[in-house]
């Protein structure tokens, strides 16, 4: 079997300029490419010692010969357990879920950012992944950069989202700090959206897939002659922004000195380009986020404590979808209904069975592996309902005991119960149901109280009583 350092890659792609790109790009994470013209020379290659160690393919939608989804059928028949990510240029979900039907483990839009691929390459081949049922893949359907396409009714979640509502309407800098799949990204979009520089200039970068040699040209900008192969002048996207937004996700991938130069600009409102002799006045709004806890970002170093007391004078914590099974019904058939929407694909319910597995399962993913795991199951599970047996790996990983999740657990966000069954203190729930509200409500504390039947000071007196911070 072929070792880490040893990954051996297939590329059926008849483009040299292509091949050369993702052999470089794979080449970064330790993966040795086999390219490959047409389906002929791919599928002989199968039966080859070479072909043997093979740990994933990469198939051009466009090479000439058989159909794409053939060729996968083809490949998929001889070699079952080898992942095959196919690139196209179409962003069509019809082509997405032929090429699933197939067989396909991912499905790759040209140009494809070098971290994507990276990404889709790991997810494919990663041991760890459970097969098939939850392996991530990218079925990702236009979201409305809106906060009521954000479901969910747990108190942490809305509390963040009022939280962000807040925040969008202002100039200040935010960080959100939250798991991968959590919805960082659309949150991010979304207050951008609602921001009053909506209109402005913004960028967004996400600071992973950028190179760490050349991400403080893309955010500064340099000079020509300022290093080696900079021949023109670049406009950084901080000075590209200015008057506007820069959105940066993963920010504590910076490197430290980067993080430091960035601290500076958002303090001084001033922005020097590599090899440049005097600066920019800009004024620039980021929009943050991490997948790291603040709290770990600030004891082990990562990030640079002039940059974090810049950016997290507003910070916003996504909850865990672990934290929020309350919600996961009500995401469920969201999501559901969405992808009954895509050509290809017809409109599927879920029954009760099968909700209380996927409320069973603890979701390292979030909440974009259960978007994965109902999209695989609307295209391979025949009929108009979605049964527990539509997730047979997630059976497998939950065990049976699913169905006898208890009525707390698939609750509206207020528990009533404490953990020893004993009803909880009125103080605590009614503290809850106000956290909920000020979500639910975006903030507006006139119809939180209106709503809730209290007077506006009565709502604030028991803001300060119930120690709730007033995010609104």
């Amino acid at each position: 079997m072929a070792t880490d350092e040893s990954r051996l890659l297939m590329l059926i792609d008849d483009e040299p300029a292509q091949s050369r790109l993702i052999t470089v790009l794979a080449a970064r994470e330790g993966w040795r490419t086999l390219v490959v013209k047409d389906p002929e020379t791919a599928i002989a290659t199968l039966g080859t010692r070479q072909g043997m160690q093979l740990c994933a393919i990469i198939l051009d939608q466009w090479v000439p010969g058989d159909d794409a989804c053939e060729l996968i059928r083809e490949l998929k028949q001889r070699r079952p357990a080898l992942p095959i990510l196919m690139l196209t240029t179409s962003a069509s979900p019809l082509l997405a879920v032929e090429a699933m039907r197939a067989g396909a483990t991912d499905y790759l839009v040209k140009p494809v950012a070098p971290d994507r691929l990276m990404q889709a390459l790991r997810s494919a081949t990663r041991q760890e992944a459970p097969r098939d049922e939850l392996q991530p893949l990218t079925e990702k359907f236009d979201a409305t950069p809106d906060f009521d396409a954000m479901i969910g009714n747990a108190p942490a979640f809305r509390t963040a989202l009022a939280k962000a509502a807040k925040a969008a309407r202002g100039h200040g800098h935010v960080l959100i700090q939250g798991e991968n799949g959590t919805g960082k990204d659309m949150l991010l979009r979304a207050m951008q959206a609602a921001s009053p520089r909506v209109r402005a200039p913004v960028r967004f970068v996400n600071v992973r897939g950028v190179p760490a040699n050349s991400v403080e040209s893309l955010l500064f900008g340099h000079e020509p002659g300022a290093f080696p192969g900079a021949f023109d002048r670049q406009i950084g996207a901080l000075q590209h922004c200015d008057g506007g937004t820069l959105v940066l996700d993963e920010v504590d991938r910076l490197p430290e000195a980067v993080q430091a130069k960035l601290a500076d600009v958002l303090l001084h409102g001033v922005v020097r380009p590599i090899g440049a002799g005097h600066g920019y006045k800009v004024d620039v709004r980021v929009l943050s986020a991490t997948n790291l806890p603040v709290g770990e970002l600030e004891s082990g170093g990562y990030f640079h404590p002039d940059l974090l007391a810049a950016l997290a004078p507003t910070r916003i914590t996504l909850p865990p979808l672990r934290e929020r099974q309350g919600d996961i019904a009500a995401l469920a058939r969201h999501f559901l209904a969405r992808i009954g929407e895509q050509p290809g694909l017809r409109e599927v319910t879920i029954s009760d069975s099968a909700l209380a597995m996927l409320g069973a399962y603890s979701w390292p993913g979030n909440v974009r592996q259960l978007q994965a795991v109902l999209f695989r199951a609307a295209v391979f599970c025949e009929g108009e309902v979605l049964t527990s047996d539509c997730f047979p790996q997630l059976a497998t990983l939950v065990g049976e005991d699913h169905e006898s999740a208890s009525p707390m657990q698939q609750g509206v966000g207020v528990m009533l119960y404490a953990e020893d069954g004993n009803l909880r203190p009125l103080e605590e729930i009614e503290a809850d149901v106000i956290r909920l509200a000020i979500g639910h409500y975006r903030g507006r504390m006139t119809e939180v109280a209106r709503r809730l039947g209290i007077g506006r000071s009565t709502l604030y007196r028991k803001l300060a009583d119930l120690g709730i911070d007033n995010v609104a």
